[in-house]
């Protein structure tokens, strides 16, 4: 099993709602292809460097999985049908970036949710 991280970026005009569902097909479409979601997370809206389909800001979304190469065209396939996706990247893992998310992802959970 190869370690994944896919960041995607979604279009500034959508709900709440539609963001949620976009970002529960690309988990469920991970986990039908037997792939482990291991960390999953929302940045919100941000600026964007630049204009891209005439949008100043999007939605950052990030999800970290374990699966097998074949999954990553499949998915790729998608990001580029759906509407809602403005960027995408998908990148694999070495030992080192792995540890960097690993830690990154423990500082993250031990920080206190704010209410």
């Amino acid at each position: 099993m190869n370690h994944y991280e896919a960041v995607f970026i979604l279009n500034p005009v959508l709900s709440e709602t539609q963001i949620e569902e976009a970002v529960k097909k690309y988990e469920s479409l991970l986990t039908s292809k037997k792939c482990k979601i291991v960390h999953k997370e929302d940045w919100g809206l941000k600026k964007l460097a630049f204009t891209i389909q005439n949008k100043n800001s999007g939605f950052y979304n990030l999800l970290q999985f374990e699966g097998e190469g074949e999954i990553i065209n499949t998915l790729e396939v998608e990001f580029r049908r759906d509407e809602r996706v403005m960027r995408f990247l998908t990148v694999k893992l070495d030992k080192h970036a792995q540890q960097w998310a690993d830690k990154r992802k423990k500082k993250i959970q031990s920080k206190p949710k704010a209410k």
